[in-house]
């Protein structure tokens, strides 16, 4: 399972990403494109055209992670702006990881109270 303090960078590249690339592929994403350094502390994130697979760049250390989800139905909903990168935080991204949109309000609709007699 994917844990990470809730102060951690979080930075999503929008739109899609072409998922064939591996680590030093999307790292040289983060630095050419982005004009980030793919050696700090920070998430950057990667969806495929059809938003059911993402990539997770993560430099601990001494290497990188590279995580790697798939969902089997449904699709994340995955901003596709005219920025090449934004800025999220955690729990941002594990609303996005659970399936929730970042542009919805509020978790959950509010619901009017009923009078019962």
């Amino acid at each position: 399972m994917l844990t990470f303090s809730s102060n951690q960078r979080v930075f999503l590249a929008c739109g899609s990403t072409d998922l064939r690339k591996s680590i030093d592929g999307l790292a040289a994403i983060v630095q050419e494109s982005f004009g980030l350094d793919p050696f700090s502390s920070g998430l950057f994130v990667f969806c495929n055209r059809a938003c059911n697979k993402l990539k997770i760049l993560y430099w601990d250390y001494n290497g990188f992670w590279l995580y790697y989800r798939r969902l089997e139905r449904g699709r994340f909903q995955w901003p596709t702006g005219k920025e090449e990168v934004v800025a999220i935080s955690s729990r941002e991204l594990r609303w996005l990881l659970d399936g929730l949109s970042l542009s919805q309000r509020q978790a959950h609709p509010k619901v009017n109270a009923v009078s019962v007699i």
